[in-house]
């Protein structure tokens, strides 16, 4: 057993300090970005903003809507392999949509079998496990790489700088950071295992910039505040979940509670999905995840429009005249979290 005494940091506990800027307007600000990706060489541009691949919120619907604003989605692992090959043969050239997979044989097999029946249209695949620390996974992420050495892969879950860089070497493009922080997820409830968000992306995005790899924040964001502060503390991509959920395009089901429309959402390793997608909890593990309802929200297009303008904003107030500038222009706060509880900061 040991004890790290070195402080970190979850996004309540910090706020960004204003600079002087010669921006004019948040209509100045270029919230796009551009990358070449490691190991496919792929060109990206857009809003590096991604749906999570949770079956409420990464669905059809939803990339269609996103792609709208250059913003992507990573859809979730469920759908059937008909349903996936067709709308990827409709799916606009200019639109950045993640096909989704676990790491057992059979998700391998249908991997191969939907993108040989589309050949170019996926051009990105995120590989999603809840512990990426595991040999069983790195073993996947070098299978993977080595027989499609032409797409981009992002890979995860961890929250530690020596295990992005090792996924970076092993042939992921981008790492996704986060274990615990998201708002349906008890992992940390559950296990005792986790790593403060804002810690672990400053962290990660350290360790995998320097092998020029990339990283997506995911979890932990409720505000476009904290998205700023993730892409403050270097995020490259930021993968958003509860944010998005609850409109029309998510597949939760409406209820009516009280007069008032509520959509079901629910994390991936809650015993809603799992009854839903395995059949119930194997008797061998415990659920890691809950459900709530959410207030219904009508079209996704006006909450994308809140959270673009946040960050928008945030760009103005520390002078940054694009978003890849905002990790520069940076200084975090620290605040007394009972400060935080006070006065309602996220």
């Amino acid at each position: 057993m040991r004890i790290e005494e070195e402080l970190k940091l979850d996004f309540q506990d910090v706020l960004i300090r204003p600079k002087r800027s010669t921006l004019t307007s948040r209509s100045d600000v270029d919230i796009s970005r551009q990358f070449v990706f490691r190991h496919s060489g792929h060109r990206y541009h857009g809003v590096p903003i991604i749906a999570a691949n949770m079956d409420t919120v990464g669905t059809f619907e939803m990339a269609r809507a996103l792609s709208k604003q250059q913003i992507s989605t990573a859809l979730h692992k469920h759908y059937e392999e008909r349903e996936l090959m067709d709308f990827f043969q409709t799916l606009p050239e200019a639109a950045t949509v993640f096909y989704s997979m676990g790491i057992t044989r059979e998700d391998y097999e249908k991997f191969c079998r939907v993108k040989q029946g589309v050949g170019d249209a996926i051009a990105y695949v995120c590989v999603d496990v809840a512990n990426g620390y595991t040999k069983s996974f790195v073993d996947f992420l070098h299978r993977l790489r080595d027989a499609w050495p032409q797409i981009t892969i992002m890979a995860g879950n961890v929250v530690t700088g020596e295990m992005a860089e090792e996924l970076i070497l092993d042939g992921a493009d981008i790492v996704k950071v986060g274990i615990g922080p998201g708002s349906v997820c008890t992992t940390r409830k559950m296990t005792g295992i986790g790593y403060p968000q804002l810690s672990a992306i400053i962290e990660c995005a350290d360790a995998a910039h320097g092998l020029g790899g990339l990283i997506c924040a995911d979890g932990g964001c409720t505000s476009p505040g904290d998205l700023a502060k993730a892409f403050g503390g270097g995020a490259d991509f930021i993968m958003l979940g509860g944010m998005l959920a609850g409109h029309d395009e998510c597949m939760g089901e409406v209820a009516e509670v009280e007069g008032v429309r509520k959509v079901r959402f629910y994390g991936m390793s809650s015993r809603t999905a799992m009854d839903k997608h395995a059949g119930g909890v194997a008797n061998y593990r415990a659920s890691e995840g809950k459900e709530v309802l959410l207030d219904y929200r009508g079209p996704v297009a006006d909450t994308v429009l809140e959270i673009l303008g946040g960050v928008r904003s945030a760009c103005t107030y520390v002078g940054a005249h694009k978003l890849r500038e905002l990790s520069k222009r940076t200084t975090f706060i620290r605040v007394a979290r009972q400060l935080n509880e006070v006065f309602g900061q996220s």
